[in-house]
């Protein structure tokens, strides 16, 4: 009698076990699927593709977080560098979808190749400020100061939007600055200065405040002649065009704007 009552117990309990696999086949990971649910693996038919000024890096950061807590399953992938270099790598075909640039002239390299949808728009605008040490040990007070003797100046390179418009104010002013080095992009310059491999550099409004202290800025009247405007454009091979809309749509909005405008970028 005990033999028959334990044979029938295992029965219950394998009967259970197929019919807990079974349910887990049916609800879970397998071919099939309820309806309304994903077909693919959340974000991976959801990335946008946005390739940015390195000035625009904490912003964007930030939109970024806001970007994808409104659209659920969307991924922002951010390429930041040099706005010069940035236009190259998509007119030699790099998949982007968004395109934001430190100045209008590499944003033309892009519209000139017939890559840009509909017409860029510039969201903000941006001038340079003198980065130094904190307390300005070298005493640093002027445009004309960076030619000091035995001052070690960065600056970004000349096709770089932040050397070019540094390039502007040499012209503007009859000044002949001689860096030890000019840097790939701006954030480059910023950090030479920021861990004292340089006594100053020429970086962007924005870039000093994003420090919180790490280095001082040193205004001078000249820049408010060499202001940089920034375009926004979506690509016209956007995988994701209307998620693209949406993202320039964001940065050009209130919440973009209440962003860009608490790090310092002016407004066009």
């Amino acid at each position: 009698m005990r033999i028959v009552m334990l044979r029938a117990r295992a029965l219950v309990m394998v009967s259970a076990a197929v019919l807990a696999v079974a349910l887990v086949a049916g609800c879970g990971g397998g071919g099939s699927s309820q309806p309304g649910s994903p077909t693919v693996a959340p974000g991976s038919a959801g990335t946008l593709t946005v390739s940015a000024a390195a000035s625009l890096t904490d912003v964007f950061n930030q939109l970024e977080k806001q970007f994808e807590a409104a659209n659920p399953g969307v991924t922002v992938k951010l390429n930041y560098g040099a706005s010069s270099d940035l236009a190259q790598q998509i007119v030699n075909g790099a998949p982007v979808d968004v395109f934001a640039a430190a100045n209008t002239a590499t944003m033309d390299t892009v519209s000139k190749a017939g890559l840009v949808a509909g017409q860029p728009q510039v969201f903000v605008t941006n001038k340079l400020e003198i980065a130094v040490a904190p307390g300005n040990p070298k005493h640093v007070t002027s445009f004309a100061d960076l030619t000091k003797p035995g001052l070690k100046l960065v600056v970004c390179a000349p096709q770089v939007p932040c050397g070019s418009a540094e390039k502007q104010i040499e012209k503007d002013t009859g000044t002949t600055l001689k860096p030890v080095s000019e840097e790939p992009d701006v954030r480059s310059v910023l950090s030479k200065v920021s861990t004292g491999d340089a006594d100053a550099g020429l970086v962007y409004v924005t870039d000093v405040k994003s420090t919180a202290g790490k280095v001082t800025g040193i205004d001078f009247p000249q820049a408010d002649q060499a202001i940089n405007d920034y375009p926004i454009a979506v690509l016209k091979n956007a995988s994701k065009p209307d998620l693209a809309a949406k993202w320039v749509e964001l940065v050009r909005g209130p919440d973009g704007h209440q962003v860009l405008q608490a790090a310092g970028f002016g407004t066009p």
